[in-house]
């Protein structure tokens, strides 16, 4: 069940004014997730519906030039390799702009 547009706006602007942006808070809400799944407390529904929640809060905070379904796809990608082990959280501007952290350290160099 996804949240109405309302709803979610409400909730993104509660969690900016809380200051739960941060990398730090996202790397452990997501190691919470995978001790919970681990632990047979969150079956994989329930870690579906967390992905669905993080991914309309980032489609919702997108600029309007980047948010469309590619968009949405690209983010629900990141987040399901994530909570699969298999990528870390990066720098969010990278998916913005589709770079990686390889182009964004070559980039910088």
């Amino acid at each position: 069940m996804m949240m109405d547009l309302d709803k979610q706006k409400k909730l993104h602007f509660d969690l900016t004014n809380v200051g739960l942006r941060a990398q730090a808070t996202a790397a452990g809400l997501l190691q919470l997730c995978l001790e919970l799944r681990d632990s047979g407390i969150l079956d994989e529904p329930a870690i579906d519906r967390i992905k669905n929640a993080i991914a309309c809060d980032i489609e919702v905070s997108a600029p309007r030039s980047v948010a469309c379904p590619e968009y949405r796809r690209d983010v629900r990608e990141r987040l399901d390799k994530l909570f699969a082990g298999q990528a870390k959280v990066g720098d969010a501007g990278a998916l913005a702009f589709g770079e990686t952290p390889e182009t964004i350290c070559s980039d910088n160099q």
